[in-house]
């Protein structure tokens, strides 16, 4: 019997690997609809962030580390993400990473959603919101 890795394993897998191949949408096209490095993304209402919080620290942790400093995947620290351009990480978590154990996660998370979570990483704010 084949079995499926589960999607919820690598949210943010080789997030700081060069893009191989195609994703589900190529990074021009996402960050094309990001805002600039200046804004700051939306936060979305109260229960979600909780929900994309657990996500990213249960989730993400499967792969990058139960603290985000590295496993399987690539670290996602604030150090680490420092001078990563967001729009490409958003394309990352958005379009997944072909080649790779990191899946595409657009059909979990929204363009926002994960500009959003990219702005907390980057900060390193992972403290969840209340």
């Amino acid at each position: 019997m084949r079995r499926a890795v589960p999607v919820a394993l690598c949210v943010l897998a080789s997030l700081t690997a060069p893009a191989t191949g195609a994703t589900d949408a190529a990074p021009e096209a996402v960050a094309a609809t990001t805002p600039a490095a200046h804004d700051a993304p939306r936060a979305p209402d109260p229960g979600r962030a909780r929900a994309l919080v657990t996500l990213l620290l249960h989730d993400c942790g499967a792969c990058h580390g139960m603290k985000l400093t590295g496993g399987l995947g690539p670290p996602l620290t604030a150090a680490a993400l420092r001078d990563k351009p967001p729009d490409g990480l958003v394309a990352t978590v958005l379009g997944g990473r072909t080649g790779t154990a990191m899946p595409p996660w657009r059909p979990f998370v929204t363009v926002a959603e994960a500009e959003w979570l990219v702005a907390r990483l980057q900060a390193g704010d992972l403290d969840v919101p209340r």
